[in-house]
C-alpha cells in the first residue's frame, strides 16, 4: 500500500486527483467513505476532470466525465448515463487509517 493523502485533505463531497506510481488516480469522499479510481473514462480513455481536482457533477452526487458528460456512481464507478452506460471506472483498492488514505497500486 502507498500513502495517498491525509484524511483531512479529502473533504466530504469532494474530489482530488493524484499521480502515484506512474498512474493518474482520483479520490472522492461520500458519507465519510473514500473511493479511489483510475482517472480514465471507459469510453475514450481520457482523463475525467473538468479542472484540477474537479471530478464531480454540480450536485456533487455523481462523478462526471468532462469530455462527454458521462455520469458514474461514486460508490462503485458504474456509468449510469452517457456513451459508456453499463461500463465502469476501474476501482483502486484503498484503506483509511489515522495517518490517512492508502492505495493498492
Amino acid at each position: 500500500m502507498k500513502f495517498l493523502c491525509a484524511g483531512a485533505d479529502l473533504a466530504e463531497a469532494g474530489s482530488r486527483g493524484f499521480e502515484i506510481g506512474g498512474k493518474n488516480l482520483f479520490a472522492v469522499r461520500r458519507n465519510g467513505q473514500a473511493y479511489v479510481y483510475l482517472n480514465r473514462c471507459p469510453h475514450r480513455g481520457v482523463r475525467l476532470e473538468w479542472h484540477p481536482d474537479q471530478f464531480l457533477d454540480p450536485s456533487n452526487s455523481l462523478i462526471q466525465c468532462a469530455t462527454h458528460g458521462a455520469l458514474f456512481l461514486i460508490e462503485d464507478g458504474e456509468c449510469v448515463s452517457g456513451p459508456c452506460a453499463g461500463q465502469a471506472l476501474i476501482a483502486i483498492g484503498c484503506r483509511e487509517d489515522a495517518q490517512g488514505l492508502w492505495v493498492d497500486v
